[in-house]
């Protein structure tokens, strides 16, 4: 949904999701930048702007307070397109659900802001490094795996993995990998660890804690590769593939998509790698 107050470019924007700000910021925007969530933290120069809230709770004094002529938003659970819209600010409201969904954000995105040229680069450089992916991987021997995005601190329960709705399921299709809970239509489910040890994956990709800073230490792979082994007759656990992750670019749908499927390829199929 798009409600713009002229054909202007604006200058003064503001991003309500991380994704956003990274799509504005690699369109060459991030001078009209003026305001960004508390996790925006990509580019390293989004750090410096002034702080909105977050995307489940925005701060809508604060976004006023900017005199924004373009808010921009992803498809919001708390509607805040339609609040914004009664305080007559502009806004872009944009699904980033999908790699389709991403593609097409970063052409709403370049349409309403005249930079139509460098999103569409942009689109054909992701296009073409994705293809390349998947290319690579169409005679390999697809794998097994489960991606858990979530879970109870220091503990194999309350977990919540990648399901059939979600752009990182298209990710590991695309890396050679086919998700044991494909089959769930939400984004993502919880599951619970019954169901783990029915499907027995050969690999297990562990988000759940996010590390601190997006780092993972040794001292936390340790303690989260110990979690695991509660589990051991799952076939990734018996044999050493489970791999712990902490980095944004598994939950940040924009432009770095293209290294969460690098990453994804060289755990799925290291043997493809260049």
């Amino acid at each position: 949904m798009s409600v713009l107050a002229s054909a202007a470019a604006p200058q003064r924007i503001v991003s309500t999701a991380p994704s956003v700000t990274e799509i504005l910021y690699a369109l060459g925007l991030g001078d009209k930048v003026v305001g960004v969530t508390r996790f925006c933290d990509y580019p390293p120069d989004a750090l410096k702007k002034p702080k909105i809230g977050d995307y489940v709770n925005p701060n809508l004094e604060a976004i006023a307070a900017l005199r924004p002529d373009l808010v921009i938003v992803q498809n919001n659970p708390v509607r805040l397109a339609e609040r914004l819209h009664t305080l007559g600010l502009s806004t872009l409201e944009v699904n980033q659900q999908s790699i389709q969904g991403i593609y097409d954000s970063i052409r709403m995105i370049g349409d309403t802001t005249g930079a139509q040229t460098e999103a569409h680069d942009l689109i054909d450089k992701l296009k073409s490094q994705l293809g390349a992916i998947r290319d690579r991987t169409q005679s390999l021997k697809r794998t097994r795996m489960m991606f858990v995005v979530g879970r109870s601190t220091n503990r194999l329960d309350g977990l919540i993995a990648v399901g059939r709705s979600s752009f990182l399921n298209e990710l590991i299709d695309l890396a050679g990998g086919d998700n044991v809970f494909r089959d769930a239509v939400a984004a993502y489910p919880a599951v619970s660890l019954e169901e783990v040890l029915a499907r027995n994956p050969d690999t297990i990709v562990d988000l759940g804690g996010m590390g601190d800073n997006g780092t993972v230490t040794d001292a936390y792979r340790k303690s989260v590769l110990a979690l695991w082994e509660h589990a051991g007759s799952v076939a990734a656990v018996r044999n050493h593939r489970v791999f712990v992750e902490a980095s944004e670019i598994f939950t940040v749908p924009g432009p770095r998509v293209v290294e969460a499927a690098r990453e994804m390829l060289k755990i799925l199929h290291p043997e493809a790698r260049p």
